[in-house]
């Protein structure tokens, strides 16, 4: 059953390499964080999200995946390895789309077509593009309503003093909400089956919180500094505007994807100060890997599939 549970571990650490990028990514670009204390207190704090807050979408993902362990295991892997070429190539891609298509490929395999529950494709498609459009927004609302509290800070002292104080503290959250969320796709197929809620949450909180400490550098750079160029303070409503729509759905139980959280709301929060997109051809990448993730996840999960078959 070990050998079962080593493709969602792989997964997790997947997942904490690509996705620290969301919770710290714009602090560590914009030079307000050193990179080695922000993975520091980003696996700390996924770890305690995982545990605390990610019941529901465990729960919520166990009842939807497959009841044969061995094709839930496929999935995952193959979801596992699209994230880490993904991070490889320095793209911050989504971990929920990786094991969607990872499924989708697997059930293709098994039954056709007709494994595919189109309904609820359809409401995971809809939350896909909720999560950046939100994100987007809260940052727009977001903006001007601190940075007005914010000017008002008469000292420059203490202004920079609460940029950095907010920073840990808004960065604890984000990755706090992505323990709570995401946990669900390391180890949500076997929670239930082969592990307790409380087994699956724990083991999955510490993979993540590992890929977090030694292989996030890459990603972590392409969001918070190549994308557009952030100050501190604009890096902050960011962080909180991701952190936020990111915690939102892990209270009702969907996992969603940080990564497509960050990109919105690092485009609202720019777009708001009045920046302009640094690197198109970066966004453009970030993008594609949006839809390249599910689709080479959905055929290597289908072609590991057909060849056990």
């Amino acid at each position: 059953m070990f050998i079962l549970l080593l493709p969602s571990l792989f997964l997790g650490w997947s997942l904490g390499a690509n996705d620290a990028a969301n919770v710290f990514g714009p602090f560590v670009g914009s030079g307000l964080i050193s990179y080695r204390k922000a993975t520091m207190v980003a696996s700390i704090f996924v770890i305690l999200g995982s545990v605390l807050g990610g019941a529901r979408g465990l729960q919520n993902i166990s009842s939807l995946s497959t009841s044969d362990l061995l094709l839930s295991s496929i999935a995952v892997l193959s979801g596992a390895i699209t994230v880490t070429i993904m991070t490889k190539l320095g793209i911050p891609v989504s971990t929920s789309q990786a094991v969607v298509g990872g499924i989708i490929g697997a059930n293709v395999t098994v039954m056709g077509i007709g494994g595919i529950d189109f309904s609820a494709l359809t409401k995971i498609l809809t939350v896909w593009f909720l999560t950046p459009v939100g994100a987007f927004f809260l940052s727009l609302i977001f903006y001007p309503a601190l940075s007005f509290l914010f000017r008002r800070i008469p000292s420059i002292q203490i202004q920079d003093r609460v940029i950095k104080t907010s920073a840990w503290i808004i960065g604890a959250y984000g990755a706090f909400s992505l323990g709570a969320n995401n946990v669900a796709n390391v180890t949500g197929v076997f929670a239930g089956k082969i592990l307790t809620i409380e087994q699956a949450a724990f083991l999955g909180g510490i993979s993540i919180a590992i890929g977090i400490l030694t292989y996030s550098k890459n990603v972590m750079l392409t969001v918070g500094k190549n994308l557009i160029e952030l100050d501190h303070f604009t890096s902050l409503i960011a962080v909180l505007s991701q952190a936020m729509v990111v915690w939102i759905f892990s209270l009702i139980g969907i996992p969603v994807s940080s990564s497509q959280a960050i990109v919105g709301a690092v485009l609202g929060a720019g777009y708001s100060k009045g920046m302009n997109l640094g690197n198109k051809k970066v966004l453009i990448r970030i993008l594609s890997g949006w839809f390249l993730t599910p689709a080479f996840s959905g055929t290597l999960s289908f072609l590991l599939t057909s060849l056990i078959k």
